[in-house]
C-alpha cells in the first residue's frame, strides 16, 4: 500500500511552488504515481520522506495509517497530492477530493501533524494541471519531472525511475514457469541438506559460488536452472545468507543485486523469499526505498515471520537512513573473515550515496 523512501537528499527549491514539488514526485518515489494519494512530509520546513497509496472508494483505513506513519517519521506537516486523471473538469470529483483533504486533516492532526496544503493534479508530467483541493482557486501546470535537480540526484546516484509502479514491480515479478519447474528439485535438494548439516569448507565453498555467480551474470553469463537450484538452496543456510548481506557495500553490489533479483524472480517460496530479502538489502542500503519497499512486501506476505525482512520493514517504515543499514552489512564480513572468505573491498560511500 506505502511506498517510502528511507532518505531523500535536500535540495533548494520551494515548497511553496506546487508544479516544481509535483514534478519532483517520481524521483523521490522512484515511480511516476498514478491513481495515488502521495503525502509530502516536511520536518521544520524541508523535504522529509514520501508516503503513497492506491486511491479507492474507502480511503479511511489507508489515511489513517499514513497519517500514522507520517507522524512516525517525526513530521510536523505534511503537503498532500492527489493523483487522478479524472481530476480535469470534474466538479464531482472536487467535493471528493475536499472530503478526501478533510478526512486527513483530522487523521494527521491526532497526531499532531499539520496539513500545510492539498493538491490534485491530473499527471504528474510536464504540463499536467494542479489545482487546490478545497477549493482556493489555486491552480497552475506541473513543470517537468526530468528537469527536477531530484531527478538529476537520483541518475547520478545510479537509480533507475520507472514509469509505474507496475513496471518497479516488475523486478520481482515471479515467474510462475521457472519455479514450477525447479520447486520438486529444491525440495529434494533441500531434504539432503537438512540431513546433513554445512561444514564451513561447505559454506566457503557456496558463498564463493554466488560471488561468481553475481560476476560472471554482470558478464552476460545467465546460471541456468540447476545452478539456480543450488544458490537457492544455499540462501536457507543463515551463515551464507548472513555473509552475503555484506556484498551490498562491495565492489560487486551491483551485479550482486542483480542475481538477487533474478533469484527473487525465477525460484519458488519460500526458497525466493531469501532472495528478496538480500535484494532489499542491497536496494535499501544504496537508498532505493522503493524497490526495497516492494521486495519486502513481498517476502512478508510470503513469510510474515521472517526476521530480517521484520526488522528491515520497521527501519524502512521509520524513514532510519541508509548508512544505518550500511552497518549491518560490516557483520558480513566479520563472518567472511571467520570462514576464510576473501569478499570484494568495501566502497566508500559519497554524500549522495544514499
Amino acid at each position: 500500500m506505502t511506498t517510502r523512501p528511507p532518505f531523500t537528499p535536500q535540495f533548494d527549491f520551494h515548497l511553496s511552488r506546487p508544479g516544481a514539488l509535483i514534478a519532483a514526485l517520481p524521483a523521490v518515489l522512484g515511480f511516476v504515481p498514478h491513481n495515488s494519494l502521495v503525502l509530502v512530509t516536511l520536518d521544520r520546513g524541508e523535504l522529509g520522506c514520501v508516503l503513497r497509496a492506491d486511491l479507492d472508494d474507502e480511503m479511511t483505513d489507508r489515511v489513517e495509517r499514513l497519517a500514522e506513519l507520517a507522524a512516525m517519521a517525526g513530521a510536523d506537516a505534511v503537503i498532500a497530492v492527489i493523483v487522478d486523471e479524472a481530476s480535469t473538469g470534474c466538479r464531482a470529483c472536487d467535493d471528493r477530493y475536499g472530503e478526501l483533504a478533510s478526512i486527513l486533516e483530522l487523521a494527521l492532526s491526532a497526531d499532531g501533524v499539520e496539513l500545510y496544503a492539498a493538491h490534485v493534479v491530473d499527471q504528474v508530467a510536464l504540463g499536467g494541471h494542479w489545482h487546490c483541493a478545497d477549493g482556493c482557486g489555486a491552480e497552475g501546470q506541473v513543470e517537468d519531472p526530468a528537469a527536477s535537480p531530484l531527478a538529476a540526484a537520483a541518475v547520478l546516484d545510479g537509480r533507475r525511475l520507472y514509469a509505474s509502479r507496475e513496471e518497479l514491480l516488475q523486478v520481482i515479478e515471479p515467474d510462475p514457469v521457472a519455479g514450477g519447474s525447479m520447486a520438486r528439485e529444491l525440495a529434494t535438494v533441500a531434504g539432503r541438506s537438512a540431513a546433513v548439516e554445512r561444514s564451513d569448507v561447505d559454506v566457503r565453498r557456496d558463498v564463493e559460488a554466488a560471488i561468481t555467480a553475481a560476476l560472471r551474470l554482470a558478464d552476460g553469463a545467465v546460471p541456468d536452472s540447476a545452478e539456480l537450484v543450488r544458490l537457492g538452496d544455499s540462501l536457507t543456510d543463515p551463515r551464507i545468507r548472513d555473509t552475503l548481506y555484506a556484498l551490498a557495500i562491495g565492489g560487486c553490489a551491483e551485479p550482486a543485486e542483480c542475481l538477487w533479483g533474478l533469484l527473487a524472480r525465477n525460484l519458488p517460496d519460500p526458497w525466493r523469499v531469501e532472495a528478496l530479502v538480500l535484494l532489499a538489502f542491497s536496494a535499501y542500503a544504496r537508498g532505493d526505498g522503493p524497490l526495497a519497499g516492494v521486495s519486502l512486501d513481498a517476502a512478508l506476505r510470503a513469510v510474515p515471520t521472517h526476521r530480517m525482512a521484520g526488522m528491515l520493514d520497521t527501519a524502512l517504515q521509520s524513514g532510519m537512513h541508509p548508512e544505518r543499514i550500511r552497518e549491518l552489512a560490516v557483520t558480513g564480513y566479520r563472518l567472511a573473515t571467520q570462514l576464510g572468505v576473501q569478499l570484494p573491498p568495501r566502497r566508500l560511500w559519497g554524500r549522495r550515496a544514499g
